[in-house]
């Protein structure tokens, strides 16, 4: 069974895992310049560097639709700079999951393939959509919303160890951006942690880098570079996140659901 994600950053990526993991085959898109921040947990890396592996699974650039299916068929995840998803087309696609995590519905429709599922919300299960699972931190992450949609963005990031919105780094002004430092590195509040052209960066709080933009990336005032931990485990930067093996588990359900049925009978998806 072939699914494509939409979207390659983490919680995409964490979704990708457990379905590979899973016996699924996957294609995932993404942007020319993708902007997740927590590159070493993002499959959207291999936009930029070709390859790139993630808790031993191998996701590797593909320019054309042939070569996705090759990929496929060797075992490694394609992933292709294709914004509009555009492969769906060309490929026999049994499933799609908008992993984009936009807030809202930039493309999806419930008629792309047979099963539809999306990521947060911006979405409504029936109309856009199979099914939504919901990204929110908190007692239903991970939950398969059959009806309705996800809770709303708040703009407060999740709490971890206590602290929300200081555990962002924000470029302080439009242009280029540039890390003075590396995921994993160990930061104080008030360290400069990167520059827009001549801006600095400061850290808001004391933790560990988990997520950084790449050098070189345009960004603009105040949008999300890179995020701290205050677990200070180097570990979690280089591991698939909670957040995203619950997210990725409730694809999963959403998979398996409409695959096999309420009953609990395989259904007739074509590929399966």
């Amino acid at each position: 069974m072939l699914v494509l994600i939409k979207g390659a950053g983490d919680l995409a990526t964490g979704t990708a895992c457990r379905l590979h993991r899973a016996g699924f085959q996957i294609v995932m898109t993404d942007l020319e310049q993708p902007t997740a921040v927590r590159r070493t947990v993002a499959f959207s890396q291999c936009i930029y560097d070709g390859v790139t592996q993630v808790e031993g699974i191998t996701a590797r650039r593909a320019e054309t639709s042939d070569q996705a299916a090759d990929l496929i068929r060797k075992g490694e995840i394609p992933v292709l700079a294709d914004p509009q998803a555009k492969v769906r087309r060309k490929l026999s696609i049994d499933a799609v999951v908008d992993a984009i995590l936009a807030k809202k519905n930039l493309s999806t429709r419930i008629t792309d393939a047979p099963i539809v599922l999306a990521l947060g919300p911006g979405f409504t299960a029936g109309v856009d959509c199979h099914g939504v699972i919901e990204t929110q931190r908190g007692h239903h992450l991970g939950r398969l919303l059959l009806e309705g949609s996800a809770a709303p963005d708040t703009g407060i990031p999740g709490d971890i160890g206590g602290y929300t919105t200081q555990r962002l780094i924000r470029a302080s002004a439009g242009g280029m951006f540039l890390p003075a430092v590396e995921i994993g590195a160990q930061v104080q509040e008030g360290d400069v942690v990167a520059r827009v052209g001549d801006t600095p960066v400061y850290a808001q709080m004391s933790g560990m880098v988990r997520g950084m933009l790449p050098p070189g990336c345009m960004v603009t005032q105040g949008m999300k570079a890179g995020d701290i931990d205050p677990r200070c485990s180097r570990e979690h930067c280089f591991t698939v996140s909670d957040k995203a093996r619950a997210i990725g588990g409730g694809v999963l359900e959403g998979l398996l659901y409409f695959l096999c049925g309420k009953d609990g009978r395989f259904c007739a998806v074509k590929g399966g």
